[in-house]
């Protein structure tokens, strides 16, 4: 019996080890099986939804997304080892916290109700990694099924929301060791992340499971990723948000 592509993202996923070629009769055949199979390396981790990571390539494209386990999500200062991750890239996001809870619905949530639940926000450095030694030349949808190349989320200090912070165009700093890593203008390429809100707590919700005030959403890099090649700290501020750092050893 050939092994199902869960249980195999979940064992390399536990091993910290990466896949060769994909068979083609593991390919996800659509977006629907990707997430079945998201949800099935939690369950076979017996991980439960510490939080998600969404986002979108363009401010009106579709929006993607993938439930993050709870043991992946550390505090700012987290050190965590180089070798645990391949790749290894790194972004600065903008995450949600909600002040409520929305329960699981068969009928879609409002973008007004879910923007009224927003509570707090705050600054994360996600890993990018990824279980496919081909990576990035892997299947879209295969890389969706594997957490959408989820290694380890930091997560900072949060703050409670304000409805005017610059979205957009924040003013941020990402450096390693002292040295800036944004070779661009810094902006999320979904445009305003809380556009993206609405569709993860339908996603969700849809789906059976309820979306918390614990859970973390992260929500896209404004810096693009950067591939550290060497140990040290990388550390970045938002303005108006908490700084964080890690470091790699």
């Amino acid at each position: 019996m050939t092994t199902s592509l869960s249980q195999r993202l979940a064992d390399v996923r536990r091993n910290h080890l990466t896949l060769d070629a994909l068979p083609p009769e593991q390919t996800p055949a659509d977006s629907a099986a990707a997430y079945a199979i998201q949800h099935e390396i939690l369950r076979v981790l017996d991980a439960p939804i510490g939080g998600w990571k969404i986002g979108a390539k363009s401010d009106s494209g579709p929006i993607q997304g993938a439930p993050l386990p709870a043991n992946d999500l550390h505090v700012d200062g987290a050190r965590l080892p180089r070798e645990a991750f391949a790749p290894l890239g790194l972004e600065l996001e903008i995450a949600f916290r909600f002040s409520r809870r929305f329960e699981p619905s068969a009928t879609p949530y409002s973008e007004a109700d879910v923007h009224a639940g927003i509570g707090s926000i705050g600054a994360t450095i996600e890993v990018v990694a990824s279980r496919y030694a081909d990576w990035p030349k892997v299947d879209k949808l295969a890389q969706l099924a594997d957490l959408q190349n989820h290694g380890a989320l930091i997560v900072g200090e949060f703050t409670p929301y304000r409805e005017d912070f610059p979205f957009v165009a924040p003013s941020l700093h990402f450096s390693f060791e002292g040295r800036d890593v944004v070779e661009a203008t810094p902006a999320n390429p979904a445009g305003d992340p809380r556009r993206l809100l609405t569709w993860l707590v339908n996603h969700a919700t849809s789906r059976g499971i309820a979306v918390t005030p614990e859970m973390v959403v992260t929500t896209g890099s404004y810096t693009g990723m950067f591939f550290p090649q060497s140990a040290g700290t990388a550390s970045g501020r938002i303005e108006g948000l908490a700084p964080i750092s890690l470091t790699l050893y």
